[in-house]
């Protein structure tokens, strides 16, 4: 007779007429030493000492895991990834309506003459168009600065507004800003990565979380800026149009006047408005868009200043030269030239350093 599943069969060998079979000594259960599959996960890493990974180390892995260079768009519409192993220089560039949370390293943006920092664990609002410098001040190989861009639009931020209790701003608001961030909203960015990895869920859960993220940032010490461009008779929204139409029409002469008229404030009351938002006066915001522009046109049509000069509103290109020699340090031929050398320079690295980010996240 056999008796179970774990008793072994044993045959004697001297019962060659009427063999027997005896049980042998019985197989001990291990299942016990395993864990319980029931079991939830956090007793799981209890009883095995495991930690779960912060939400910002994830947001760091998840960040370096789908950058490719120093600027990655994503699936997720307004959303990017920024990684940069080195510092740079300062460059050149228009802000728009846009907020940068920063997870690893420093950047530093100067507008005018004020210079905004910040590093890990802060985050950048821009809530107009203006030309700055950016620079990344604090970024190495072992430790390369990773961040999270997220666009956004006045008429998003409008459909909260109606929806919140209403606030009390200071009047006068600067288009720049820069405050520390929050574990709700480092949260919320998190689940919004997340869906890098699970892409056919995008287009249900980003608007979602995006709304949450604007929701956070509204309750945010930079809340102001995000209701006052979301107010289409708001002063620092009647500004943006006045910022609009001098990029349209930045070849051409204008008025104060004529800028305040377009607004409904006064001259005074426009001047205040205008400075606070931008730093600049009116006649300073267009010559360093101006500048701006040229700047990006010798790139693209080398050997050609005088030209550049007079097609960006200039009448003389030797003051053209005296300007631009002051805001960016060399006079336009020869900064257009280094430019370019440090554009195929910098292309180059990017290339090999992308190579290499492929093969480490390869598994």
């Amino acid at each position: 007779m056999i008796n179970t599943f774990f008793d072994t069969i044993v045959l004697h060998s001297d019962c060659p007429a009427n063999m027997r079979y005896r049980p042998a000594h019985r197989v001990p259960n291990t299942t016990g030493l395993l864990p319980d599959p029931a079991e939830s996960l956090a007793q799981i890493g209890a009883r095995y000492n495991l930690t779960p990974m912060e939400n910002g180390d994830e947001l760091k892995y998840l960040v370096k895991r789908h950058s490719r260079g120093n600027r990655t768009p994503t699936a997720i519409p307004r959303v990017g990834l920024m990684y940069a192993e080195r510092t740079t220089e300062p460059t050149a560039g228009m802000t728009e309506p846009i907020m940068c949370l920063v997870l690893q390293g420093a950047k530093a943006i100067t507008c005018g003459e004020n210079v905004l920092h910040y590093a890990t664990g802060s985050y950048f609002v821009a809530s107009i168009e203006v030309p700055v410098f950016g620079r990344i001040s604090e970024a190495s190989h072992v430790k390369p600065f990773l961040g999270v861009s997220f666009n956004f639009h006045p008429r998003q931020i409008a459909d909260l507004v109606i929806e919140m209790p209403e606030m009390d701003d200071p009047e006068f608001l600067c288009g720049l800003g820069v405050s520390p961030s929050d574990p709700q909203l480092e949260d919320a960015f998190l689940r919004m990565l997340r869906l890098l990895d699970r892409p056919d869920e995008i287009s249900i859960m980003a608007p979602l979380i995006e709304r949450e993220i604007l929701f956070r940032l509204l309750q945010g010490p930079q809340g102001a800026k995000f209701r006052q461009i979301a107010q289409v008779d708001g002063r620092q929204s009647q500004v943006r149009r006045a910022l609009a139409w001098i990029r349209d029409h930045f070849t051409e002469p204008f008025k104060v006047e004529d800028l305040a008229q377009m607004t409904g404030m006064s001259i005074s009351v426009f001047h205040r408005h205008f400075k606070a938002a931008t730093t600049m006066t009116p006649i300073q915001y267009q010559k360093r868009f101006r500048l701006h522009e040229a700047r990006r046109r010798l790139l693209e049509t080398p050997g050609d200043a005088a030209g550049v000069a007079f097609a960006v509103g200039y009448e003389s290109a030797s003051q053209f030269s005296r300007e631009y020699a002051r805001l960016f340090g060399l006079p336009p031929a020869r900064d257009a030239s280094r430019l370019r050398a440090k554009a195929s320079a910098h292309s180059a690295s990017e290339t090999s350093d992308d190579t290499e980010k492929k093969v480490e996240f390869a598994d």
